[in-house]
């Protein structure tokens, strides 16, 4: 592990403390604030000096348990939404012990309003400074300190992807030393020199001697070797085994996205989208009068997709087009003839590969209309979508039905899942992926989705907003 990582790693312990001290004195506040006392007197004495003397006591019970629930791993590829699920769990285990301790005890003490107050402080701090250890990490990344040093065995489009993202995406932490068509004695010689930290090998299934070869290479010398899934790994990693007549058999499971998991997701969908409408609302006003007043009505364009095993619907968005190139049925015979110009436009202009296109130098989308994708304001009104069930806030993203029938039969796991206003997708690459990567990450999703995995994708998805979409 590099030092800059390591040091990272070791101040991620007092943050936690202070975090949970912190959690402490805002669930005391609360607690002595009017709105607090006027709901339910107090009914005990406690200072805030007294008080933060159990705080702190407290406090190093939960790194402790913080510990056991893996919260200070080592390793460095560890996701965000793990982390943050295991401080929600973590510190739900502590609530429960200092619950279980308020229970027995014979102290004066006794304020469960200050308890939980001081749980959910807890994991909304905790998870804040963990937020802030990772932007730290990521600045320290783009500034070339800790860099993990890597090489790329391969040459194809899959191995050329993992080298520009290592290149260009320096918040990953990699720094690339070399790239490598195979791995012959040449290249062995050149890796001993490179004091690599790990090792990628591109499509290790079709070169299964090289493969191994490489990771007797890595394991001697203590390299991290890691190697690219293909399709049918990425389908296979949701699976279960259990004998029937005593063969063991493998099932290959869609998604947990069943029973109680979906009632979850569609929680999360309504209550979130109440949320982001009513403070959204006056962007939502300012955009349609801008609109009006640009080009007229109508101001919302429905645009047909295809949805859950394969239902169609209309997505809702705001019209960033001028209305004589506006596609659908809602706008009668200048829609169809939109249609033909779009088909003639995608051949010229479509800048990817596969049966999804991308229309670059657009010149049908009006100024303003620039403006709402550049920010994915356009999109906004998809969270009516969501409330009436059609679409879901995190998923695959909805295709055409002209999209869907160049691939629904090669990858029907996609439709599996309401599709989704943003996704893993999304927050990868947005439309620079291929259709290949996307569908990966779609499914991918799928076989492991998770509310804590949806919350995580929603948070990040405006950072990638703001630093990624174009407009061509």
């Amino acid at each position: 592990m590099k030092r800059a990582e390591l040091f990272l790693m070791i101040l991620q312990v007092p943050i936690d403390f202070i975090m949970l001290l912190l959690a402490g004195v805002s669930a005391y506040a609360l607690r002595f604030s009017d709105w607090a006392v006027t709901l339910r007197p107090v009914l005990f004495k406690l200072s805030l000096v007294e008080f933060l003397n159990i705080v702190w006591l407290v406090g190093v019970g939960w790194l402790v348990i913080f510990a056991f629930a893996g919260l200070y791993s080592t390793d460095p590829n560890r996701k965000m939404a793990k982390d943050l699920q295991r401080v929600l769990s973590a510190c739900t285990v502590g609530l429960a012990a200092v619950a279980i301790y308020v229970m027995f005890a014979n102290e004066e003490f006794d304020s469960r309003f200050l308890v939980a107050a001081g749980w959910a402080f807890a994991v909304v701090y905790v998870s804040i400074g963990r937020l802030l250890i990772r932007g730290a990490k990521s600045l320290m990344y783009r500034h070339g300190l800790g860099l993990r040093r890597v090489a790329v065995i391969g040459d194809d489009a899959v191995a050329e992807t993992i080298i520009t993202a290592f290149q260009t995406r320096r918040e990953l932490g990699y720094q690339l030393v070399g790239n490598y068509k195979s791995f012959t004695g040449t290249t062995i010689k050149k890796l001993h020199e490179a004091r690599l930290d790990e090792l990628v090998f591109a499509n290790p299934r079709g070169r299964e001697e090289e493969a191994l070869k490489a990771i007797e290479f890595c394991n001697l010398r203590h390299i991290l070797f890691k190697y690219s899934a293909d399709l049918f790994a990425t389908l296979s990693g949701n699976m279960t085994m259990y004998p029937i007549a005593g063969v063991p058999v493998v099932e290959l499971r869609k998604t947990p996205l069943d029973g109680w998991g979906r009632v979850e997701k569609r929680l999360f969908d309504i209550l979130l989208s109440i949320v982001v409408l009513i403070l959204t609302s006056p962007i939502f006003l300012v955009a349609a009068i801008t609109i009006l007043l640009e080009t007229g009505r109508p101001i919302i364009y429905r645009n047909e997709r295809v949805g859950i095993r394969g239902q169609r619907f209309f997505t809702l968005k705001f019209r960033s087009m001028y209305q004589k190139d506006s596609t659908g049925s809602q706008f009668g015979e200048n829609g169809t003839l939109a249609e033909k110009k779009e088909q003639e436009l995608i051949k010229k202009n479509n800048s990817r590969k596969g049966p999804i296109y991308k229309i670059i130098n657009d010149p049908r989308v009006t100024p303003f209309g620039r403006f709402i994708r550049r920010w994915s304001i356009d999109e906004l009104p998809q969270f009516w979508n969501v409330l009436r069930g059609e679409m879901s806030i995190v998923g695959p993203r909805p295709h055409q039905p002209r999209e869907v029938k160049a691939y629904e039969a090669m990858y029907p796991t996609v439709f599996t899942l309401k599709p989704g206003i943003t996704g893993l997708a999304q927050i990868s690459g947005r439309s620079d992926l291929d259709f290949e990567e996307e569908v990966k990450l779609d499914i991918f999703y799928t076989e492991k989705w998770s509310v804590m995995l949806d919350f995580v994708i929603f948070i990040k998805t405006p950072f990638v907003l703001f630093r990624k979409r174009k407009v061509e």
